[in-house]
């Protein structure tokens, strides 16, 4: 059996979480780690038993690696995306998709005219509890989504942006909590209301990490939809801990409550649990999620067979359009009905 040759760029946090399921899936070969600090990439080389390199484009000259994994910083996904895509390598990034919606614009006009995929991870539209919540929505069972709200209370300590210094930088980051953190709760909520938006008002601060950060740790946001769904958006790293994201979806006939993963249905004042996941996520990487993997080898699928991966470019773009179209409520003090996701 012909196995698909992957290579992994970053050796940073969710390094780990990539190398592992290529570990596991049987028709994927692990066949090289690139981080420009080499002797990181040679540490996770020993372990997962390949080769090591320093720099990305020693890629272009492999046809034995066919995907590539970008791990990196967020101002380095679109540049080395658009350069392996020109190569034909399908590339599998990390979110956001790009820093600006600028540099992501420009990957999805590379992504249009190469014979190779993009894919963008956003592994919790894979949770369990999200494709029940999505599912009742398209089933008009409960009727007609009216208004959502989603909470994240996060923790990030000073030690987080000063181990990496790319963090909670505008030239680097492309923001702070709504880019890194909580775009996987904005993403959700723009693909739970299956609308373009239409109006978004809102406001970012930095709480509590002022000396350290030059972006927000701390947001909230009005989204108003153009199929008339209303999301209410409360984010932040300034909490002590990291607490399981909080959603509720109000529709005409009955209400949805997603706490610690598992979903339940208000109805005639009764509460029913209606999704329980197999694994919930728990420990320090809890708001990883626990579905990386599942999104991982359907990427895998879709590439093996030359069938288009549903988080492409247009589609990982939606949420970094609500990112930037917050900062631009915030920066103008009042809702916005139009911004520029070219800027």
């Amino acid at each position: 059996m012909k196995k698909t040759g992957a290579a992994i760029v970053g050796c940073g946090t969710i390094f780990a979480q990539h190398a592992r399921v290529l570990s596991e899936i049987e028709e994927t070969e692990l066949r090289l780690v690139v981080d420009s600090e080499l002797f990181k990439a040679e540490r996770e080389a020993e372990i997962y038993g390949c080769e090591a390199a320093a720099d990305y484009r020693v890629i272009l000259e492999r046809p034995d690696i066919e995907v590539v994994h970008l791990c990196t910083p967020h101002h380095l996904h679109a540049p080395m995306a658009e350069e392996l895509l020109a190569a034909g390598k399908h590339v599998l990034t990390e979110k956001p998709i790009a820093h600006t919606p600028k540099a992501a614009e420009s990957l999805r006009a590379a992504a249009a005219k190469s014979s190779a995929q993009l894919g963008v991870v956003f592994q919790n539209r894979y949770n369990e509890s999200s494709r029940r919540i999505r599912e009742l929505i398209d089933s008009g069972r409960l009727g007609r989504l009216l208004c959502m709200k989603g909470i994240v209370t996060w923790s990030r300590l000073p030690e987080y942006y000063t181990a990496n210094p790319w963090r909670g930088s505008w030239a680097t980051e492309g923001g702070g909590m709504l880019i890194n953190q909580t775009i996987h709760t904005l993403d959700l909520l723009q693909w739970f209301a299956n609308s373009d938006v239409k109006r978004i008002a809102g406001c970012i601060t930095t709480d509590s990490l002022g000396d350290y950060i030059e972006v927000e740790d701390t947001a909230h946001a009005c989204i108003d939809f153009s199929n008339g769904i209303r999301a209410l958006f409360y984010g932040t790293n300034a909490y002590l801990t990291n607490s399981p994201v909080e959603l509720e979806l109000i529709f005409e006939q009955g209400t949805l409550l997603q706490r610690r993963d598992c979903v339940y249905l208000l109805e005639n004042g009764e509460e029913t649990e209606i999704c329980r996941p197999s694994q919930i996520a728990e420990g320090v990487k809890s708001y990883w999620g626990v579905s990386h993997g599942l999104l991982i080898r359907d990427f895998y699928h879709h590439v093996r067979e030359n069938r288009p991966f549903w988080l492409d470019a247009e589609e990982g773009s939606r949420a970094l359009q609500i990112v930037y179209g917050i900062y631009a409520a915030s920066q103008s003090a009042a809702a916005i009905t139009r911004w520029d996701p070219k800027a």
